[in-house]
């Protein structure tokens, strides 16, 4: 499957917005305005004016501005979880699927979905409670990707560290690469993978 077919896919199975949709582009427009203005600072006038409607109109899709960020973080991560399983699918080693979880989360920080994973990074806070405890339940589903194949990894001799604190650190180190990376520049996300790869003793594929 094409990360395309896997869209489309979530899409029919109503798991996410269809992107071409007002709801999508609301979500899309979202990201990008939170990503640049912060959460508190981005009006509800705001969000209406980026696709074109009445803001009294966003409340045919989201109850509130909360909802959408919500949304913003909640689809991201459903999109991303799938990308990730497909993914290493494709791997056979430990090390293979190692190299598929650090590039997919590249490219889930430095592509398409960038700004809603930046939002969800630093907007965090600004969720609720009851709201937290919801995007933390499909964060724990992603977030086990990664520990089972770094306790096979332990296991199998190829690492030493502590699966869980490799993790954390890892997750900070690649979050990070949002403020610095460009695609433009002389490595592409292989390159950085490779890298990454390289920094926990790993080698390449």
């Amino acid at each position: 499957m094409t990360p395309q077919s896997i869209l489309a896919e979530l899409v029919e199975e109503s798991r996410i917005s269809d992107p071409t949709g007002a709801r999508g582009r609301l979500l899309r427009a979202a990201a990008r305005l939170f990503r640049e203005k912060g959460y508190e600072r981005t009006t509800v006038r705001d969000l209406a004016a980026a696709i074109g409607i009445q803001s009294g109109s966003l409340f045919h899709h989201f109850r509130s501005k909360e909802d959408i960020l919500k949304a913003v973080m909640e689809e991201t991560i459903v999109l991303n979880t799938e990308l990730m399983r497909h993914a290493l699918r494709q791997a056979s080693t430990p090390v293979e699927r190692m190299w598929a979880l650090i590039r997919s989360e590249l490219e889930s920080i430095n592509g398409q979905t960038g700004e809603a994973m930046a939002v969800l990074v630093f907007e965090w806070r600004s969720l609720s409670g009851d709201a937290q405890r919801d995007i933390l339940k499909l964060r724990d589903v992603y977030e086990a990707m990664w520990l089972e194949v770094l306790g096979e990894l332990k296991s199998a001799g190829k690492m030493s560290a502590d699966p869980f604190l490799t993790r954390r650190m890892l997750t900070g180190a690649l979050s990070w690469t949002v403020t610095w990376y460009r695609p433009d520049g002389p490595r592409n996300l292989d390159d950085m993978t490779d890298e990454v790869m390289a920094m926990l003793g790993l080698g390449e594929r």
